[in-house]
């Protein structure tokens, strides 16, 4: 099952992340390069870095400046998580390229890499929320509440994690077969943005 591999491997990625707790701090992948254990702990990690990207613009005392500067590292981090889960999804193209789909089959609405992907941020808003249940300087009221949506968040994961198992099983059965369209995303390419092409850079 995938999300067996995949949950531990999210909660690993984020523990290890708030060790030192710092956007820059160095990655140190303990996964073989050329596994799919490798690229999962990856795309947590660049989740990881993102959410705290998030966290440092949203402040609203932020210098504009400064504001502009993280704003520009989130579009390069969101490139590159982009690339990472379609990389992810290459790694399952060539698991299932001999599986012969059934006549009957059809496609889902997500790839397994785009499914993942959210299983990846899932695992970063249960480990937020816990810390804030956990918290000792917030109301009771505060606590109440973010138990409650750490509940719903754990049932959620398990939901989504049933749901890619039994897709990638549908698809190892050939229930279900892969089409992956990259994204082609336009804001980052020079020849797409208007803004970017228009002004030469």
């Amino acid at each position: 099952m995938i999300s067996a591999i995949a949950n531990p491997i999210f909660q690993r990625a984020i523990q290890d992340y708030h060790v030192y707790d710092q956007i820059d701090h160095p990655i140190q992948n303990p996964y073989d390069k050329q596994s799919l254990e490798h690229l999962l702990y990856l795309k947590c990690w660049i989740d990881t870095v993102q959410w705290h990207m998030e966290d440092v613009v949203r402040d609203p005392a932020i210098d504009p400046k400064e504001g502009l500067h993280w704003k520009r590292r989130i579009d390069e981090s969101n490139q590159y998580r982009t690339d990472t889960v379609e990389y992810i999804d290459s790694y399952f193209l060539q698991k299932f390229q001999e599986i012969q789909a059934r006549p009957s089959a059809t496609i889902n609405t997500e790839s397994p890499a785009w499914a993942i992907d959210r299983l990846s941020i899932l695992a970063l808003k249960i480990y937020h929320m816990e810390q804030e249940t956990l918290r000792t300087d917030a109301s009771e009221a505060h606590i109440n509440t973010c138990q409650e949506k750490l509940n719903v968040l754990l049932e959620q994961r398990k939901d989504l994690s049933q749901s890619i198992d039994e897709l990638m099983d549908a698809i190892s059965s050939g229930d279900k077969y892969m089409k992956v369209y990259k994204q082609m995303k336009m804001y980052n390419d020079p020849s797409l943005n208007p803004v970017l092409y228009s002004s030469g850079k």
